[in-house]
């Protein structure tokens, strides 16, 4: 063995040449212009390559320094396939005597989860049924197309403008689950396809971009509830979340809104996702042309505006609550460098399963399998449920189910209890 240079850090040398380095050395590259990263005992220089990393520059960054194999698996289809691209990034591996696993993380758990996903792999459980999303899809053109039948035959009455909004708000909202499949490359064998109509769904039938999706989506699955990489939990000073945050605003005696009221005004906070729908016009050009051919005979072209903005506001509702129910009530925190199972479990939380709650949040009622296995179709969570529970029990994690009414109660809890620890720091520290 003999010693080598490795970029800026030092690494050694196999008698086959190949460099090897300490968790300690890679653990250094962790900045944006100086990217390493290990994936099953190999080291990679990312630096370069995070440019042009598909599912963006940020989700990747956020392992830099790290082990991020799990990650890895869970956001890839066809792993082996990437890998490909990952070759001419080999810099070295790991030294014998390095542990597989960084920061002290339990070795044991970390073979249990990567068992379990091996398992769920040969029981097939992350391939999907054509016949339940084509169902699903139907669905939701069904609504759509019963709205605009309900003004054709019977009019335009405010009774029925109100109802015609509820159905279209409901098929947006289904939509919105629907993309969501697509987007996670959880429907279609290969991930060209599920692109294609990811890019459809969200596009041609919400009105949203799919790159903005990409770009924020997968940073939330990577690194879910942690401060500065998780852009859920990133409020732009409109709220405080968690035990930390709260009081580090109010040492610092940050006032931009009074926090201590932020779980009443979290109910106005739709408004703003309202607005957000309606700004991506040039993407989704085609969704508006629809939307404005069918209804500008019934209401001209600002009733058309008022219409799809009341609806943007009934589905923003149904998206707030679904989305953060789950992961806002539980721990938000600055980076802890925890095992992808241990990460997982502690930021999200389940909600009990029945045909109105699995159709209500697009099967994200089960939010720890979906984030365990972020490519798995949803049609699958159920059976992976008890596998995960048995697993979390045997190491002692938390696995949280709730009741839907407990689970939004829960949201506004979480806000008041954030907003008093920010006033009695503001106050008295």
């Amino acid at each position: 063995m003999t010693h080598v240079s490795g970029g800026s850090s030092a690494g050694w040398s196999l008698a086959g040449g190949s460099a090897v380095y300490t968790w300690e050395e890679v653990q250094k590259h962790c900045h944006r212009s100086d990217q390493w990263l290990v994936i099953d005992r190999k080291v990679y220089n990312i630096t370069q390559w995070a440019k042009r990393h598909p599912g963006g520059i940020r989700v990747i960054s956020h392992f830099a320094g790290e082990d991020a194999t799990d990650a890895f698996v869970a956001f890839h289809p066809d792993p082996n396939f990437v890998r490909k691209f990952l070759k001419p990034l080999l810099i070295g591996e790991l030294a014998p005597t390095e542990p597989s696993q960084d920061h002290g993380k339990n070795a044991v758990m970390v073979q249990d989860f990567q068992a379990l996903r091996d398992r769920v792999e040969k029981e097939g459980l992350l391939r999907a049924r054509p016949l339940f999303f084509s169902l699903y899809l139907g669905h939701i053109v069904l609504l759509e197309a019963l709205a605009l039948g309900l003004l054709w035959v019977w009019g335009t009455s405010w009774s029925l403008t109100l109802l015609c909004s509820l159905m279209l708000a409901t098929s947006q909202s289904q939509a919105g689950w629907l993309q969501h499949d697509y987007g996670h490359l959880s429907v279609c064998k290969t991930s060209s396809w599920n692109h294609v109509l990811h890019k459809f769904v969200i596009g041609h039938l919400k009105g949203a971009s799919a790159n903005w999706w990409n770009h924020r989506h997968f940073q939330h699955h990577a690194k879910p509830n942690v401060f500065s990489k998780d852009p859920d939990v990133n409020s732009l000073h409109v709220f405080v979340l968690g035990d930390k945050q709260p009081v580090e605003y109010g040492i610092k005696k940050l006032k931009y809104m009074p926090y201590h009221h932020q779980h009443q005004y979290f109910f106005l906070s739709k408004l703003l996702n309202t607005f957000h729908w309606i700004s991506d016009l040039a993407w989704a050009m085609t969704f508006y042309l629809r939307f404005f051919c069918c209804y500008y005979p019934f209401f001209g072209f600002f009733g058309s505006v008022a219409l799809i903005s009341f609806v943007r506001f009934l589905e923003s509702h149904w998206f707030v609550w679904v989305t953060q129910m789950n992961h806002l009530p539980m721990e938000i925190d600055h980076e802890r460098h925890q095992d992808w199972l241990t990460m997982q479990l502690s930021a999200t939380c389940n909600i009990e399963q029945s045909t109105f709650n699995d159709w209500f949040s697009g099967h994200l009622n089960f939010q720890i399998e979906h984030h365990l296995f972020p490519t798995m179709p949803r049609h699958n969570y159920h059976m992976v449920a008890p596998l995960v529970r048995a697993l979390c029990e045997k190491h002692g994690l938390p696995y949280q189910v709730k009741t839907l009414q407990k689970a939004i109660i829960d949201v506004v809890g979480s806000l008041k209890k954030s907003g008093d620890l920010w006033l009695d720091a503001y106050l008295h520290k």
